[in-house]
Order: structure tokens, then sequence, then C-alpha cells
């Protein structure tokens, strides 16, 4: 892959904690931050995923592809329920409304907090490759959540841009990613009458 520039690159970053949603959403910018000289450690925070063998499935095709780079895979807790309890009251908002902005901030939150107490500087997230989400609020969620660290700086990057995307279709095809369907939670099916369990692969990666 020709190497993409990148002009808004943080002085001096080498290294970044990457809040990953999916294997396919961070399968380009992985490989882009290598590219770059940048040294992604992979941040798996992802409570919102339903049911747990949806969140089992991302969880173990996200290692695969850090260990065929390499990099290292953090996974933090996995709390369904204690996101339900955030999420109540929000159940019905459309994509890009309200629980998808609470839905970012408890996660970069958490991504946050992990850096500063392990001396991460900068931290990013794959969410903003995908075009069904809105890039303002993952950026103010971002900002939001290194508030409380001056020492962490989060990096606002589109990551649709700069031939990602293209990548992207190309770096799935070539890992054979298990490519989901839907956000991650179970309200955001595509209809209402559609809130089932999704069928999963009969066979999948072999679990770490």
């Amino acid at each position: 892959m020709k190497k993409k520039a990148f002009p808004d690159i943080p002085a001096g970053a080498d290294k970044v904690l990457l809040h990953t949603c999916c294997a396919p959403c961070s399968s380009a910018i992985v490989e882009c931050l290598m590219q770059h000289g940048i040294t992604p450690v992979i941040y798996y925070c992802n409570p919102n995923i339903f049911p747990a063998g949806e969140y089992r499935i991302r969880k173990d095709e996200c290692t695969r592809y850090a260990r065929a780079l390499g990099l290292e895979i953090i996974e933090a807790d996995y709390n369904h329920e204690a996101w339900l309890r955030l999420m109540k009251g929000m159940e019905d908002e459309p994509e890009r409304g309200g629980r998808c902005l609470r839905c970012f901030r408890m996660r970069l939150a958490d991504t946050a907090r992990y850096a500063a107490e392990h001396g991460f500087k900068l931290i990013s997230t794959t969410l903003a490759s995908s075009r069904w989400k809105s890039l303002e609020q993952i950026n103010e969620a971002g900002r939001e959540a290194t508030a409380p660290y001056p020492e962490v700086t989060f990096w606002e990057q589109n990551w649709r841009k700069g031939g990602l995307s293209e990548r992207r279709i190309a770096l799935i095809r070539e890992y054979g990613f298990y490519n989901q369907q839907y956000c991650g939670c179970e309200f955001s099916m595509r209809k209402p009458d559609e809130r089932a369990l999704p069928q999963l692969p009969s066979s999948g990666p072999v679990s770490s």
C-alpha cells in the first residue's frame, strides 16, 4: 500500500492507545499508523456489543490481526449490564443520536483513564472510520474523555480519508475478517422488529 500522508500527526508521536471497535474498522488504520512509524496498542473496550458471542467473535478477530502484526492488544472489562443501565431511556434513539454520543463517552472515558494510568500520551479511536458514525460526536466524546488528564491528548482524525476506506475493503478480503452487519448493541438493529439475536458463524477464530 502506498504510504498515506497525514499532516496533522501529533508532533513526536510514536505510540498511540487505539480504541478499537472491530478488526474491519481498525485494519487500514493500524497498517497506516505503522507505516508512519507509530505503534498502535489496541484497546478493546466495547461493553455495548451484544450478545456475548458477538463480542467474543469481534474481540478474537482483533486479536488475530494484532498478533499477525506483532502488536499488543488489551481487553477492557466487558460489562454489558452497566452499559445498559447507562443507556436507560435512550433505547429508541436513532443512529447518530444521543445514545451513540453517550456510548462514545463511556468507551473513550475508559480509554483515556487507561492511557493516563499506563503512561500513554495519545489516544484515538477507530470509530472515526465508520460512515455510520458522527465525527462530531466522536471528537466531542474524545475531548471530554481526555479533559481530566492534561498529559493525554485525543487525536482527532477522519480515518475515512486518504484511501483508507478502499484499503479497508482490501484487508477485509485479505484476512477474511468477520464483517458484522450492525453497530454492536441490540438497539442498533436495522428495524425494531429485528431485535432478535444475530446469527453468528458456526465456527470462528480460536479464542485468545
